[in-house]
């Protein structure tokens, strides 16, 4: 069998996987002695101590985020990312070691702030600047992999334009194998790509030719072609992979699990169940504290103008579904002349005679909401997430919306993907509801620390006063 001289680095794939976590180890305790370094700070044990605390600290947290697996399968985006969330986790437990120690003052504090700079800079800047080589070198035709991809219909094409988006991978397309299409024709309009024959076609040609990769894009209905491919790949020494036909689900959050020695596939799960929980959680802890802090003067003069303008308590507190669709008080200031907490709950709405002058007012700027950083600090919301929505109102739509209590695999927040889209306010019409869910849920699939910032600096800029907030 003729194998392909494209892809050399495959055969010394172990070896440039460990040299990549020795070089971030390098770099983590270079950086911490150029930091020392830079501030004129003599190096002294306790340096030493805090230097393998972060190294063996990033190799486990990096393990368990995924950051060495493939490059030909991870943007620079995404694994630059990875980066920035490993590295912070590392820095505030190394910080929180440094708190619990009480050292006296050995000039840490300058230190620490260049080294968490420094740090994070060079184990980025050296990850592109590998980038940018390879892809220099795959321009001149080397390593790259030839891919045949087993099956040309939705899911085929889908991955193949996933391919076809991404030459960083250095994946080549051979062709489409399908029982049911015919020989030469293009499933892929403007790619180039052509059916090159039925399935044992492709099991002969994987014997024969250099082919890299397979990847098995048929639907799960077809099990017998699939093992029928299977057992005939099984004869070759190419490597294939199977593309499981989720398109049909609404998948959450995906990633593969080994239970046991059994693969399984995540279909719905927290995707802040990893170092990415305590990064959300630190943004949540940092920014709620300095928001109440500047804020408190305005929420003593709200406080003071509902006592003043209308009897009853100044603030309420509604029962809300939490993460895992647990029951949480939700704090905000009154807004209304009833305390409304039962079973039925109608929500404001345009005129409604139940809203007094100054909670209208607080209701349409969403000042109402402020108290609700103290459920943050309190741990049972965050600062952005899906809002959180009456339980009575939980209940009546969990029926009629598909993925509804999927808003509740992470904590609600005080604003949102939905909110700032302006989906926020009375849900008269289920359509309304959708959208919100919708919105929801793409925040969750798609959460990363910077889509946070982004909706935190929409909603100072854009989502606090809403005409459809009664």
């Amino acid at each position: 069998m003729l194998r392909s001289s494209t892809g050399f680095m495959r055969s010394y794939y172990s070896k440039f996987g460990m040299a990549f976590r020795f070089t971030d180890i390098f770099w983590i305790a270079f950086s911490f002695y150029a930091s020392a370094w830079l501030n004129d700070c003599p190096w002294n044990p306790y340096f030493s101590f805090f230097t393998v605390c972060a190294m063996v600290l990033f190799y486990f947290i990096a393990r368990a985020n995924g950051l060495y697996k493939s490059w030909r399968v991870t943007s620079l985006w995404k694994e630059t990312e990875t980066v920035i969330v490993v590295w912070t986790c590392v820095a505030f437990l190394v910080l929180f070691i440094v708190f619990l120690m009480k050292l006296p003052d050995i000039h840490l504090r300058r230190v620490f702030v260049s080294w968490f700079v420094l740090a994070q800079i060079l184990l980025i800047f050296w990850r592109v600047l590998v980038r940018v080589l390879l892809r220099e070198y795959r321009s001149r035709g080397k390593n790259y992999r030839t891919v045949v991809i087993a099956g040309a219909g939705e899911l085929g094409m889908r991955l193949a334009r996933t391919i076809l988006d991404a030459p960083w991978m250095g994946y080549r397309i051979k062709g489409f194998y399908d029982d049911n299409k015919e020989e030469g024709s293009m499933p892929l309009p403007g790619s180039g790509i052509k059916v090159l024959g039925d399935l044992d076609r492709m099991i002969d040609d994987a014997r024969r030719e250099r082919i890299d990769l397979v990847y098995i894009a048929l639907p799960m209905r077809f099990e017998g072609k699939i093992r029928k491919v299977l057992k005939g790949l099984s004869n070759t020494a190419v490597s294939a992979y199977l593309a499981p036909d989720f398109l049909t689900f609404d998948i959450l959050h995906a990633r593969m699990v080994d239970m046991n020695g059994i693969p399984t596939i995540s279909i719905y799960e927290d995707p802040f169940d990893s170092a990415s929980g305590w990064v959300k959680r630190l943004e949540d802890v940092v920014v709620s504290s300095l928001i109440l802090i500047m804020i408190s003067p305005v929420m003593v003069a709200i406080a003071a103008a509902i006592k003043l303008t209308s009897p009853g308590p100044v603030f309420f507190k509604q029962r809300r579904y939490g993460a895992r669709g647990d029951e949480i008080m939700v704090w905000k200031f009154r807004t209304m002349t009833v305390l409304e907490d039962g079973d039925v709950i109608r929500q404001a709405s345009k005129n409604d005679t139940r809203v007094t002058k100054v909670g209208a007012f607080l209701r349409r700027t969403s000042l109402d909401e402020l108290p609700q950083f103290i459920n943050v600090l309190q741990g049972t919301m965050s600062i952005v997430g899906p809002r959180p929505h009456a339980t009575a109102h939980n209940e009546y739509y969990r029926n009629l919306i598909p993925g509804y209590m999927l808003r509740h695999k992470v904590k609600p927040g005080i604003t949102g993907w939905a909110q700032i889209n302006g989906y926020r306010g009375e849900t008269d019409t289920l359509e309304k509801m959708e959208k919100r869910v919708e919105y929801d849920l793409r925040y969750i699939k798609n959460w990363s620390f910077w889509f946070d910032i982004k909706i935190i600096l929409a909603t100072v800029f854009k989502g606090f006063v809403d005409k459809n907030a009664y």
